[in-house]
């Protein structure tokens, strides 16, 4: 199947996305001291931030292996988006396409972080208060939108075949 037939039609999203991801922590890297914070709104903080360890800072004092089990497991998803978005056809799976794309792009830009440096670098921080979420960053906003993206496209789905098997074709 020809790309532009195919789910990898996405692949412009992926690119813009991964190119965003790497340049906003290479001027957060070159501009910020670690753990430098800049209040830009009551609620969000700009840091500088590393993390060693999956989301939510999960196994980031383990010892060390959790980098090459990280960076291997982000690869070995994204070789399979990259599968079923060559296999799945591109037109009316617009969601899923640009959620798939938009979780392998956020893989692959944290797995460089981890190759290149040995952890992630982090650096948008939302708060309440002094209760603070765990900082992110591009690539983690992408996967979480991506994972967001095929829920609702699931959702429009299972309505979808409700409505069939009432007998009212949408």
């Amino acid at each position: 199947m020809p790309l532009r037939r195919s789910g990898l039609a996405w692949w412009p999203l992926g690119a813009v996305m991964l190119v965003l991801d790497q340049v906003t922590k290479a001027v957060i890297s070159h501009s910020m001291a670690l753990h430098e914070s800049i209040r830009v709104l009551p609620v969000l903080d700009i840091v500088h931030a590393r993390n060693t360890g999956a989301a939510f800072s999960f196994l980031a004092s383990a010892g060390g292996w959790q980098r090459w089990a990280f960076t291997v497991f982000a690869l070995l998803v994204t070789a399979v988006i990259l599968w079923t978005l060559r296999r799945m056809r591109a037109q009316g799976q617009y969601l899923q396409g640009a959620g798939l794309m938009l979780i392998a792009s956020g893989a692959v830009g944290n797995a460089i972080d981890r190759i290149r440096h040995g952890y992630v670098v982090d650096f948008v921080a939302a708060h309440w208060g002094n209760a603070y979420f765990p900082a992110f960053n591009v690539a983690d906003s992408c996967i979480t939108v991506g994972a967001g993206c095929i829920l609702l496209d699931a959702l429009r789905q299972w309505r979808r075949e409700r409505q069939v098997a009432r007998g009212r074709v949408p």
